[in-house]
């Protein structure tokens, strides 16, 4: 495997992972009521999987100009890893905005 191939799936995950960490972290915010915070963390956690992201992007025009990526466990991983944040990070937007719903309710 290429080492920069290597170098940015680990980019990926390791970007991936701390984004996923931070929806989750929001999600435990609102869930206390600390919706300013969640939406906050929310935010960091999308611009980590910006980072990833970009990472990928590389790998994509390496490709596209000719440059044949040569598909590992390790590269697969890092797709997985991202592609679940991003899902796990829509789903953390609506689990948030169903918690302020319920705290406005609750506190009338």
């Amino acid at each position: 495997m290429d080492e920069k191939i290597f170098e940015l799936s680990f980019e990926i995950i390791g970007y991936a992972g701390n984004a996923k960490g931070m929806a989750f972290e929001a999600i435990s915010k609102a869930k206390a009521g600390n919706i300013d915070e969640a939406r906050a963390l929310l935010k960091e956690s999308k611009d980590e999987v910006n980072k990833a992201h970009k990472c990928q992007t590389q790998l994509i025009q390496q490709e596209a100009s000719g440059n044949k990526t040569d598909v590992s466990v390790v590269l697969i991983h890092a797709q997985d890893h991202l592609m679940n944040t991003m899902n796990y990070q829509m789903l953390a937007d609506e689990i948030i905005d169903i918690h302020e719903r319920l705290h406005k309710l609750e506190n009338k």
